[in-house]
C-alpha cells in the first residue's frame, strides 16, 4: 500500500488517524480511525470492501460505512463525511530515501523511528498480521481543525492517550507522513 498517515489529536479529547490510500489491495480508498475522549474505536470508510479489508487487520469497537472523502497530497490532508470534517496541514517535509529491503525496516529503521516519532516500523496487528511501514517523507502538522456535526473540536495537538487499533500507535506530535506498508496477509500469525 502506498500513500499517506496524517494524525492528530483535538482539544476535545477526540483522537484521529486518516489514512489516504490510492494504491492498496482493494484499489483506491480512504480511511479515518477515530479515538472518542471515552475510548471507543471506530472505523470510518466508504465501502463494505474498505470496512472489510482494515477490519481483518485492525481491531474497532464500531466501523461505520458512509460517504467519505479522503485527499491528501503529502503536506494537506483533509476528511469529509456527512457528520465529521477534518483539515490538517504540514510544515517542512523530512524526506527518507526510497525503497528499502523489509529488513532494514525491521531491524535498522525501528529504534530510528522509534527515537524520532516513538511509533514501531515492523510488528503483527491484532489479528496476527505482519506488517512493515517505510515512511518515504514526513511534515509535522502546523496548522488544523476538526468538527463533528458542525462542533469544532479545537486546536489540534498531540495524541495524549493512545488509539489501541494496531501494534504501534501513531506519532504522539500531530503529523502528515508519506508511507509504504506491506501487509503480508498470507503470514497470519
Amino acid at each position: 500500500m502506498r500513500g499517506t498517515i496524517s494524525s492528530a489529536g483535538f482539544g476535545s479529547g477526540d483522537r484521529f488517524v486518516v489514512g489516504h490510500w490510492p494504491v492498496s489491495p482493494i484499489g483506491p480508498f480512504g480511511d479515518v480511525m477515530w479515538a472518542t475522549p471515552a475510548g471507543e474505536r471506530i472505523l470510518l470508510v466508504g465501502s463494505d470492501e474498505a470496512a472489510a479489508f482494515v477490519g481483518s487487520i485492525y481491531r474497532f469497537d464500531r466501523v461505520d460505512v458512509a460517504p467519505l472523502a479522503v485527499r491528501s497530497d503529502g503536506r494537506r490532508t483533509t476528511a469529509r463525511s456527512e457528520r465529521l470534517r477534518i483539515e490538517l496541514v504540514g510544515g517542512r517535509a523530512r524526506r527518507v530515501p526510497g525503497p528499502r529491503p523489509l529488513a532494514l525496516t525491521r531491524h535498522v529503521e525501528a529504534p530510528i523511528a522509534r527515537a524520532l516519532m516513538g511509533v514501531e516500523t515492523y510488528g503483527t496487528s491484532p489479528t496476527g498480521v505482519p506488517e512493515w511501514y517505510q515512511a518515504r517523507a514526513w511534515r509535522w502538522v502546523r496548522d488544523g481543525k476538526a468538527s463533528i456535526d458542525g462542533r469544532d473540536l479545537g486546536p489540534p495537538g498531540p495524541l495524549h492517550r493512545p488509539m489501541r487499533v494496531g501494534f504501534s500507535e501513531p506519532p504522539r506530535r500531530p503529523s502528515i507522513v508519506s508511507v509504504q506498508v506491506t501487509i503480508d496477509l498470507g503470514g497470519r500469525r
